[in-house]
C-alpha cells in the first residue's frame, strides 16, 4: 500500500493577532518563496509573529514574515530574511482586500502559515484593531467561558 508522505501541516502562528485586532473575513494565499526559504521552513526558522500585509500596484505582499536561512545554503544566492514575499491570490480577492482597506480602515493580517499538500500557504484575515477595554471584555468573556466550563463538569 503506498501511502504519501504526510508534511506537518502547521509551520508558524501570530498568536497576538486574535489579541491585539478583531478578525473578520478569512483568506488563504499562497506565497511566492525561493528555493532557500522553502529549505529554511522545513526547517522550522519561519516566523510570522510580526507581520502584516500590502497591496501595492494590485499586487499583496507579506511584509515581517522572517525566514532565517540555513548556514548550508549556497554561497551564490543572497539571503534576505525579511524580503517581501509576493502573495498569490485571485483578483476578486485583492479587490475585496484593496476595498475594505481603502473604504473601511480594515488592516490586513497574517495569523498563520501552513503547508497545504506541497505548497506553502498562509492564512491572512481582514481585522479591526481592538482598543484596550475591547480587549479586557474579551479576557473576561473567555475567563466566563471557562468558569462555566467548569460548574458544568461539577455539576453532571
Amino acid at each position: 500500500m503506498n501511502k504519501k508522505k504526510q508534511s506537518p501541516g502547521n509551520i508558524a502562528q501570530n498568536k497576538k493577532a486574535r489579541h491585539e485586532f478583531s478578525l473578520e473575513d478569512k483568506f488563504e494565499a499562497g506565497l511566492e518563496l525561493q528555493g532557500w526559504e522553502v529549505k529554511s521552513i522545513r526547517a522550522g526558522k519561519a516566523s510570522i509573529s510580526e507581520s502584516y500585509v500590502t497591496i501595492d500596484k494590485g499586487e499583496a505582499y507579506l511584509l515581517g514574515c522572517r525566514i532565517q536561512p540555513l548556514n548550508q545554503a549556497s554561497s551564490h544566492v543572497i539571503c534576505d530574511p525579511e524580503r517581501p514575499k509576493k502573495l498569490l491570490l485571485k483578483r476578486r480577492e485583492l479587490d475585496k482586500l484593496m476595498g475594505a482597506r481603502d473604504r473601511q480602515g480594515y488592516s490586513i493580517v497574517a495569523t498563520s502559515m501552513y503547508w497545504k499538500a506541497c505548497w506553502v500557504k498562509v492564512e491572512i484575515y481582514l481585522a479591526k484593531g481592538k482598543q484596550a477595554h475591547d480587549k479586557r471584555d474579551t479576557v473576561k468573556d473567555r475567563d466566563w467561558a471557562r468558569q462555566k466550563e467548569r460548574m458544568m463538569k461539577h455539576s453532571a
